[in-house]
């Protein structure tokens, strides 16, 4: 339980941490004035002021937040030309665009890290447990990382394809193992569990891995290959999902947490990578032409650019209250989702 709640701090903690850094350098670089640089929520833990900007760490620790002076006109009129509406449109579409911009470059650096310091690991089709994960049912019928698997209910197990066509079948029924751990031939036995979100049943195993090193050049190489990949495959799903050839599934705060959780349970190189994919989902989805997100203000600045005036404010108050309703509705879904997978 405590991993699990440092893990979901952690990568609560970083994305964001990583997100306002965006906006809160663009901002001063692009001469506005920030007042305020907050990591988390609610009341003042600690706080430091430095120069015009104060530094705080607040109570509830999943978010945070810049106030930029000025961010609406009429707003911290003390502010003058430094105010973030008078600065040049081009100085707000850099500040608006960097949150996202820093949720891409963060993958980038952790999976170049993961590649240059662990190497490529490639999934291997031998019948030996990779990683067993502490609470669950191999674990605690006292499989280790390593075991070599011989036999499931008497039958031989030849490849890890195998092993697990005997496992996903066998939700609620007894499986005697047979297995190798240091020379020595053991047996026990492990009862699966049907996994709402695998939709098969599991025991709480990974699959064994290859790992080839790799030197600096190829990791960066790897790295930005692999992110390009995944925006890809993220921006083909929402496609899908708004013409319906693909199912809605979303996740809301609960399924995230869990699944941070889970990440946390198989190591630091698995959280780092859920991290990752969290970053870059935050990015692409907050990047988005909808009000209330980073891309919904950049398409009213955009407007501002092309029209050679400002949207007036009421009109955009209006728009981004539409949007905070609609992205209100959809966590309500997604959190709906998530507790009807929960409790099945």
């Amino acid at each position: 339980m405590l991993i699990s709640a440092i893990a979901i701090v952690f990568v609560f903690g970083l994305l964001v941490l990583v997100h306002e850094f965006g906006h809160f350098i663009t901002a001063k670089k692009t001469g506005m004035r920030v007042d305020e640089f907050a990591i988390g929520f609610g009341p003042k833990l600690v706080s430091t002021k430095k120069g015009e900007t104060v530094y705080s760490i607040r109570a509830i620790p999943l978010g945070g937040f810049n106030k930029i002076a000025g961010m609406e006109k009429g707003m911290d009129e003390d502010a003058g030309d430094r105010a973030y509406w008078a600065r040049p449109v081009w100085a707000r579409m850099i500040v608006i665009l960097a949150g996202s911009i820093m949720n891409f470059i963060l993958p980038f650096l952790i999976f170049a890290g993961v590649f240059f310091f662990s190497g490529i690991q490639t999934p291997s089709n031998a019948p030996v447990l990779g990683q067993v994960i502490s609470g669950e049912a191999a674990s605690q019928a006292g499989l280790k990382d390593g075991d070599k698997i011989l036999s499931v209910n008497g039958e031989q197990i030849t490849s890890w394809t195998n092993f697990v066509q005997k496992v996903q079948n066998a939700d609620g029924k007894i499986l005697k193992i047979e297995f190798i751990r240091d020379n020595e031939q053991m047996a026990t036995s492990v009862v699966p569990k049907y996994d709402e979100q695998a939709k098969r049943a599991l025991i709480g195993v990974t699959a064994p891995v290859d790992v080839k090193s790799v030197g600096f050049g190829e990791s960066i190489a790897l790295a930005f290959a692999t992110v390009v990949n995944i925006i890809y495959q993220m921006y083909s799903g929402l496609i899908g999902m708004i013409t319906g050839s693909v199912s809605a599934e979303l996740s809301g705060p609960v399924g995230v947490a869990q699944m941070t959780s889970q990440a946390a349970h198989l190591g630091l190189v698995p959280l780092l990578q859920f991290a990752a994919l969290l970053s870059l989902n935050l990015g692409v989805i907050n990047l988005l032409p909808i009000p209330a997100l980073d891309g919904g203000h950049f398409v009213v600045l955009l407007v501002e650019a092309i029209r050679g005036k400002a949207i007036e404010a009421k009109y955009v108050r209006v728009v981004q209250m539409a949007g905070i309703i609609l992205l209100l509705s959809l966590m309500f879904f997604a959190t709906a989702q998530d507790v009807g997978r929960l409790f099945g």
